[in-house]
């Protein structure tokens, strides 16, 4: 057989078989050996799985050292050619990623698959959208990124600076991460404890004091600190999206302003002030409702105001048009009120000699009755000439707004995008939407028609594009050409002109990623295949990775698990998944309800069926899906209970909280003092202990094995 093939031209041969046992339990294939497809397999090594992988060529140099050890076989074909596909074991294969650099190879060898195992998880690199959603629906078990825009937030986030980590969007409400420094006037030390930060939209992800580094650990600290001037936290908050919009500069570039509010500036607003907002209502209002009037009126309220000469015209016409009707009505004889109405509406639109005769036979008040009518047919020339003056101002409007708008560069406090491709088109899509200012600079592409939707873009040499753009008043530079090389050469320029601003720059290999850093050591060094790798992971699991962003050197994913029977959470309170993985919730939606939970509480247990979306590294999806969660090592002991009632309320609480059964809560409670079996997580056993003190219930806390920065005994 392999003969054949060989003598068809088609290079298929096992390269390389490190382990004999090739049909172990629930591997994993990867397909294609580029940048992406090495990361991919050192992302799932993590995990501890088998790993096999098909590369079309054998390839002479990988980007780290003893790479094929990391494989349990390797082999040499064509992934989409289905000789080569029969060599693997598919009942046993749980999930494939394909990695290879063309999308039409990716999509038949999924289709392959497919025939072969229709339970394998396909992960698929692919730019075709459109396709990707219909696969999906087609295939099942099925999803797709494009490796060069899933990063793209990473990007435009590190742009922003360092206080901004994270700004994405779930459902229809936007989430912010922070990273916060607390002078000594902040108003946030008035509350002592950690913990007191925590809001009904506002969660702490770290916390670490001057001098000290972040915990390697995500979401794992301890919230009985103390803050102190100068202390830095990590937080998480809903956002209301308005807010965002309607914060502009006085040069008319709007920036995002997480960069210079105030925690409470970002906060959610109320109903009211949203209503407040015409551009988040007027699509939305009814035309039969009082605020749908109410809004118009605002409108033609500012319209006239920007307009003092159309309201001072206005308000004489409607003056004469009544003394005219009335002086008509009264000097005329045998003319009805309409009449004379009529009659008033002629002289102001010019017709004074068709009434001429009539006025003449007027018998009374005909002195006042001529001027009169001379003033009306005055006033309504001037007023058909502003009448057609704002005809020609709205036509010529209209004219204009079919030619190409003229795109206005910002002066100052802007990003700047070197760069055009795919990676470059989505971070400024993102920062159109975010409202920042940023100028592209690329050395290909129609200027006319990017520039025609908005996007301020240069095409120029390389030192002069970079005075164009103003780089010296810049806040950020963002380089992300396809080249690696360039992407050195500016990050060397941006450095020596503007050495003050942020440089976060775009690599495609790893080895060069650490050079840089090791080079430029301000600079912020992205592989956008080591972001993009950890994506492909997390969905070859089985998780839907909806956004990402970066946390002290450490890829956060916002992950969506749709809960099964089988799952690892199923029967967990939301605090131990928590505490026990080091992942955070912020969304949790109940099976089959429509209602959506943002920061939900860590009292509601996780059943079939439910929607829970966290933030995690890929450690924390390794640990859910190992099963490998942390031991709880506290317990409580109820001291002393006031009364009945307090022993009652109590006993509700304990059970909420630690999980434990109703009967063995009481229990506790009407034989204190009485330490509780049941074991606990340090916050949730702090929140006990407070929560037991509200209703004059005493208890401590009690550390099964010692722990580093913990006490043994709280109360």
């Amino acid at each position: 057989m392999l003969a054949d093939l060989e003598n068809l031209g088609v290079n298929f041969v096992v390269a390389k078989k490190v382990k004999s046992n090739a049909t172990t339990p629930e591997y994993f294939l990867v397909c294609g050996l580029g940048s992406l497809g090495q990361q991919a397999v050192i992302a799932l090594k993590r995990f501890g799985v088998p790993v096999l992988a098909i590369e079309q060529q054998e390839v002479t140099r990988y980007e780290v050292p003893d790479f094929p050890d990391l494989l349990e076989q390797l082999i040499i074909g064509d992934c989409a050619y289905e000789p080569t596909l029969r060599q693997l074991d598919w009942s046993a294969c749980r999930a494939a990623i394909l990695t290879t650099s063309t999308d039409q190879v990716n999509i038949e060898t999924a289709l392959l698959i497919r025939q072969r195992n229709v339970q394998t998880r396909l992960v698929v690199r692919s730019s075709k959208e459109n396709l990707n959603q219909l696969l999906c629906e087609q295939l099942g078990n099925f999803i797709a990124y494009d490796p060069l825009e899933l990063p793209a937030y990473a990007y435009a986030l590190a742009a922003l600076g360092s206080e901004t980590l994270g700004f994405f969007k779930l459902e229809d409400q936007w989430l912010h991460v922070v990273s916060q420094s607390l002078p000594p006037h902040h108003p946030w030390l008035s509350q002592s404890h950690l913990y007191e930060l925590t809001k009904k939209t506002r969660r702490i992800l770290a916390h670490r004091s001057p001098g000290q580094s972040w915990s390697s650990q995500f979401y794992q600290l301890d919230t009985t600190i103390r803050l102190q001037p100068y202390d830095e936290i990590i937080y998480i908050e809903l956002v209301d999206y308005w807010s965002r919009q309607s914060q502009r500069t006085t040069k008319g570039i709007a920036l995002n302003p997480s960069l210079s509010a105030s925690p409470a500036t970002l906060a959610p607003t109320t109903l009211t002030q949203i209503n407040q907002h015409p551009s988040s209502r007027q699509c939305f209002l009814p035309v039969f409702t009082r605020p749908f009037w109410r809004h118009r009126y605002h409108q033609i309220r500012q319209w006239l105001g920007d307009r003092p000469v159309i309201m001072l015209a206005a308000v004489v016409i409607f003056i004469l048009f009544s003394l005219g009707t009335l002086l008509l009505y009264t000097s005329l004889t045998e003319i009805s009120l309409p009449s004379a109405f009529y009659g008033t509406a002629v002289l102001l639109l010019g017709g004074y000699g068709d009434l001429f005769e009539n006025l003449e036979q007027a018998k009374q008040n005909r002195w006042l009755l001529q001027p009169m009518s001379l003033l009306l047919t005055l006033a309504g020339t001037g007023a058909v000439g502003i009448l057609y003056a704002l005809l020609t101002e709205n036509l010529l409007a209209r004219q204009f707004s079919l030619m190409p708008r003229r795109v206005n560069f910002p002066a100052e406090n802007h990003v700047v995008i070197v760069g055009f491709g795919r990676v470059g088109q989505r971070v400024a899509r993102i920062f159109q939407e975010w409202r920042q200012g940023f100028v592209c600079i690329t050395l290909t592409g129609n200027l006319s028609r990017l520039q025609q939707e908005g996007i301020p873009l240069i095409r120029e040499a390389l030192p002069d594009c970079l005075t164009s753009a103003k780089l010296t008043k810049a806040k950020s530079i963002l380089v992300v050409t396809d080249e690696d090389l360039v992407n050195l050469e500016v990050a060397l320029l941006t450095q020596k002109l503007n050495p003050s601003a942020e440089l976060i720059i775009r690599t495609n290999k790893t080895g060069l990623s650490n050079s840089l850093m090791g080079l430029l050591p301000q600079a912020k060094v992205l592989d956008v295949y080591c972001l993009a790798a950890e994506v492909f992971v997390g969905a070859a699991f089985g998780e839907n990775i909806i956004n990402l962003f970066q946390m002290d050197d450490k890829t956060v994913l916002v992950t969506e698990y749709e809960i099964e029977v089988q799952d690892t959470l199923v029967g967990l309170l939301i605090g131990e998944a928590a505490y026990g993985y080091g992942v955070m919730p912020i969304l949790y939606q109940q099976a089959q309800q429509p209602n959506l939970l943002y920061f939900p509480s860590d009292d509601i247990i996780l059943r079939p069926g439910d929607r829970l979306v966290v933030l995690a590294t890929i450690e924390g999806l390794k640990k859910i899906e190992t099963q490998d969660r942390r031991p709880k090592t506290w317990r409580i002991t109820i001291e002393s209970v006031r009364n009945e009632d307090s022993a009652f309320e109590g006993a509700n609480i304990l059970s909420r909280i630690s999980g434990c059964p109703l009967k063995q809560a009481r229990q506790a409670m009407a034989e204190a003092p009485q330490t509780v079996v049941t074991p606990l997580y340090h916050p949730q056993a702090l929140r006990l202990v407070r929560d037991l003190k509200k209703i004059q219930v005493q208890s401590r806390l009690t550390q099964l094995t010692p722990a580093i920065g913990l006490n043994s005994t709280i109360q």
